[in-house]
C-alpha cells in the first residue's frame, strides 16, 4: 500500500489541495494519511485507490472542521506601505508560493475563494463528486451522511459554485471593468487602471485591513491607483465572483478567504467607490458566489 501510495501521490495531493485550498496543508494532510496507510490492515482492500482516495479524505475533513476560522491571521504586512495598499493587500505563508500560485491559476482563484466559503461537508461532497467523480455512496460514509443528503450537500455547494444568475442588465458591463481593473492590477498597468476610476474614486477599508484603529478613507484617481500597484504582485491571489448578487473581487491566501472588494460605479460605468472588507465579521455576513 505504501507503494501504491507513491504511484498515487499526485492525484492524491490534488484531492487534498483542492478540499483544502492550501499547498502546505495538502502536503500535511498526505504526510497523515501516509501514516495511516502504512500502519493499517490493508490484506483485504479491494480497491487501493479508493481507499487511499477515503483515507485522504478523512484527514483533510478533519482539518477543515479544525479551524477554528476561515480568517484566523490578521492581514499585517500593509500597516508600513499605507491604507490604499489595501486594494491589493494578502500575506504570503505558502513554503512554496511559485508552485502555490501555479496550481491556484490551474483550479481557479474564484474557485478556490467560493470554496472557502463553503462549509466542511458541502466542500468535501463537492470536490469529490464534482472534481473526482467519487461515488455519493463513498462520500455519504465519510460524512456519516445519506447519500440523498450528501447529493443535497453537493447541489447546494454546486450552486454557489457556479452562481445564480443576476438580472441586471449592467452586470456584464461592470464584469468587464472589474475584469479589467484585476488584470490592470496584476501586471502593474498604472494608465490602464486610472483609465478605470472615477474622478471622485473613494476607497473605503475596514480597521482590520491596513491595520489601523478606525477605517480608512483614501480619496482621488492617483491615490487609489497608486495603492493598487503597491500590491500588485498580491493580486495574483484574487479572483472575480459575485458579493452579495454584485461584481466585486475577493483575495484569498493559501485559499483562505481574507480581503473583499465591493465596487460602486458612476453611471458613465467608472469605477465611483471601493470597499475593502477583511474584519472577519463583516467577511462572514457576505454571500459570496461565482458567477455563471
Amino acid at each position: 500500500m505504501a507503494r501504491r501510495f507513491e504511484l498515487e501521490r499526485p492525484r492524491l495531493r490534488a484531492v487534498a489541495y483542492r478540499i483544502l485550498g492550501s499547498l502546505g496543508e495538502a502536503d500535511d494532510a498526505l504526510q497523515d494519511a501516509w501514516l495511516r496507510a502504512h500502519r493499517a490492515d490493508t490484506s483485504g482492500v479491494e480497491n487501493p485507490s479508493g481507499w487511499l482516495t477515503t483515507v485522504v479524505a478523512r484527514v483533510c475533513l478533519n482539518m477543515l472542521r479544525a479551524r477554528d476560522t476561515r480568517r484566523e491571521q490578521p492581514l499585517d504586512d500593509s500597516a508600513d506601505r499605507g491604507p490604499a495598499a489595501a486594494v491589493a493587500t494578502g500575506s504570503g505563508g505558502s513554503a512554496d508560493p511559485a508552485e502555490e500560485a501555479q496550481l491556484a491559476d490551474e483550479v481557479g482563484v474564484a474557485l478556490l475563494i467560493v470554496l472557502d466559503t463553503l462549509g466542511p461537508a458541502e466542500r468535501l461532497a463537492f470536490v469529490l463528486h464534482d472534481m473526482f467523480d467519487v461515488p455519493f455512496d463513498d462520500i455519504a460514509a465519510m460524512l456519516g451522511k445519506t447519500p440523498a443528503a450528501t447529493r443535497q450537500l453537493a447541489s447546494r455547494a454546486r450552486r454557489r459554485v457556479r452562481g445564480v444568475p443576476v438580472p441586471d442588465a449592467d452586470l456584464p458591463r461592470r464584469r468587464r471593468a472589474v475584469d479589467a481593473y484585476l488584470a490592470a492590477t496584476r501586471g502593474g498597468d498604472f494608465d490602464a487602471l486610472v483609465s478605470l476610476l472615477h474622478p471622485d474614486v473613494v476607497l473605503r477599508a475596514d480597521a482590520a485591513v491596513v491595520p489601523t484603529p478606525e477605517p480608512v478613507a483614501v480619496a482621488g484617481v492617483e491615490r487609489v491607483a497608486r495603492g493598487a500597484m503597491v500590491s500588485m504582485g498580491r493580486a495574483r491571489s484574487a479572483g472575480v465572483v459575485l458579493v452579495d448578487g454584485r461584481v466585486g473581487m475577493a483575495m484569498a491566501e493559501n485559499g483562505r478567504l481574507r480581503v473583499v472588494l465591493r465596487f460602486t460605479f458612476a453611471d458613465d460605468g467608472l469605477i465611483a467607490g471601493i470597499d475593502v472588507i477583511a474584519e472577519p465579521e463583516r467577511l462572514n455576513k457576505l454571500n459570496i458566489t461565482g458567477i455563471s
